[in-house]
C-alpha cells in the first residue's frame, strides 16, 4: 500500500473535518469534492452557501454540496467567537470591533472554528502566503506544551526503494524556520522524528545534515549542527539520531561506513533534518523534480492543533494529500 492511501484509510477510520477558507478558489473546491467523495474527511468551507456552489459548479463541476458552510455574516456561534478572540488576546488590548475587522479574514475564522471545536483542523496556502497562514496559527492555537518551535516535513517517496525504508523518507524543515539556531534545530529533529513514527509506521533514523561529515570541514554552520545533535540527544536519548553528516553519508550505505563507522544512522537515515530553509527547501523540490518523487506536505509539526500551509504552486491532488494528512494528524495531537 502506498503513503497516501495508507494515510486516507488511517483517516477514514476516525473522520475529522477539516476548515478550507480560500472557499471560493478552484482547486480547493475540487479538492473539497475528491475528498467528500472519498470519504476520508468531513470538509467545511467558508463564504456565501450559493456563492460558493455557484463557483464550484463553474470551476470544472464540483459536487460540494455535502460540505458545511458557514457564513460568518450569519453564524450563529459568532458572537462567541468574538469573545473568545477577544479572551485570547486580551495581553494586546483586543476590543469587539477590533475583533471583528480581525475575523473578516477567513484565514482568522477558519483557526477560530478550529480553537472552538468545529473543525479539527485547517488547510490553507493556495493563495496565501506562509506568513499569513501562520500568523493566526501562533496567536490562537500556538504550540504544544513543551515545544517552543513550530516546523515543517514533507514526506518524500521516491521510486530508490534503497534509500530511506523502501524509498519513504522525511525532509525538515523546508518551508518554515529560515536560520534555525541549534536548540531550534534539535526541537525540529526530535519532533520531526516523532512524525515519522506516526506517519510513516517505523522508527526513525535522523540524520543531522551538514557539508560535513564527523569533522572533515571547520565552519561556524558545521558547528551548528554539532551542537543541535548534542542538544538533541539530551533532549531524547531513545530517538537513534546522529550528525553532522553529508547527505550521501547519512542515505548511502558503503559511504556511511566509510565516513561515519559505528553509526547506528549513517547510510541508513529516513529523517533528513536540513540546517536552514534555504537548504530545506531546494533539496525537496530537487528530490521532487528531478528524480520525479512525490512530496507529501508541508505539514507543520508542533501546534497544538493542527493547521497546515500549502505551496501557491500546488495542484488539487497535493491539496487532496494535505487534507488527508491533516485529518489523520488531528488523531495523534
Amino acid at each position: 500500500m502506498d503513503f497516501l492511501t495508507s494515510i486516507k484509510e488511517k483517516a477514514r477510520a476516525s473522520k475529522k473535518t477539516i476548515v478550507l477558507p480560500e472557499s471560493l478558489e478552484k482547486r480547493n473546491l475540487e479538492a473539497a469534492a475528491v475528498t467528500l467523495k472519498e470519504g476520508f474527511a468531513d470538509i467545511v468551507l467558508i463564504g456565501n452557501r450559493e456563492e460558493i456552489i455557484k463557483a464550484a459548479q463553474e470551476a470544472g463541476g464540483f459536487d460540494v454540496s455535502g460540505a458545511t458552510i458557514i457564513d460568518p455574516e450569519s453564524y450563529e456561534r459568532y458572537d462567541e467567537m468574538i469573545n473568545l478572540f477577544c479572551e485570547l488576546r486580551k495581553s494586546k488590548g483586543v476590543t469587539p470591533e477590533q475583533a471583528k475587522k480581525v475575523l473578516a479574514d477567513p484565514l482568522y475564522f477558519g483557526v477560530m472554528l478550529v480553537k472552538m471545536g468545529v473543525a479539527d483542523g485547517m488547510v490553507s496556502g493556495a493563495v496565501h502566503a506562509t506568513a499569513d497562514v501562520m500568523r493566526p496559527a501562533l496567536q490562537i492555537i500556538k504550540t504544544k506544551p513543551g515545544i517552543k518551535t513550530a516546523s515543517t516535513f514533507f514526506v518524500m517517496c521516491c521510486d530508490k526503494k534503497e534509500f530511506g525504508d523502501d524509498g519513504v523518507l522525511m525532509f525538515a524543515d523546508c518551508t518554515l524556520n529560515q536560520q534555525p539556531d541549534p536548540q531550534q534545530l534539535a526541537e525540529i529533529a526530535v519532533t520531526t522524528a516523532d512524525s515519522y513514527a506516526a506517519f510513516c509506521d517505523g522508527e526513525a533514523r535522523v540524520a543531522m545534515l551538514s557539508h560535513s561529515t564527523k569533522g572533515s570541514a571547520s565552519h561556524p554552520d558545521v558547528d551548528k549542527v554539532v551542537e543541535a545533535t548534542k542538544i538533541a540527544r539530551e533532549l531524547r536519548p531513545d530517538v537513534k539520531l546522529d550528525g553532522e553528516l553529508q547527505l550521501d553519508s547519512a542515505i548511502v550505505p558503503s559511504i556511511g561506513a566509510q565516513k561515519a563507522p559505528g553509526s547506528d544512522v549513517a547510510g541508513k537515515a529516513n529523517v533528513l533534518v536540513f540546517p536552514d530553509i534555504d537548504a530545506g527547501n531546494i533539496g525537496y523540490k530537487l528530490v521532487q523534480r528531478f528524480a520525479g518523487a512525490e512530496a507529501y506536505g508541508p505539514i507543520i509539526q508542533g501546534l497544538a492543533k493542527p493547521v497546515n500551509d500549502l505551496s501557491r504552486g500546488c495542484y488539487a491532488n497535493d491539496i487532496v494529500a494535505v487534507i488527508a494528512m491533516t485529518a489523520f494528524e488531528a488523531q495523534i495531537i
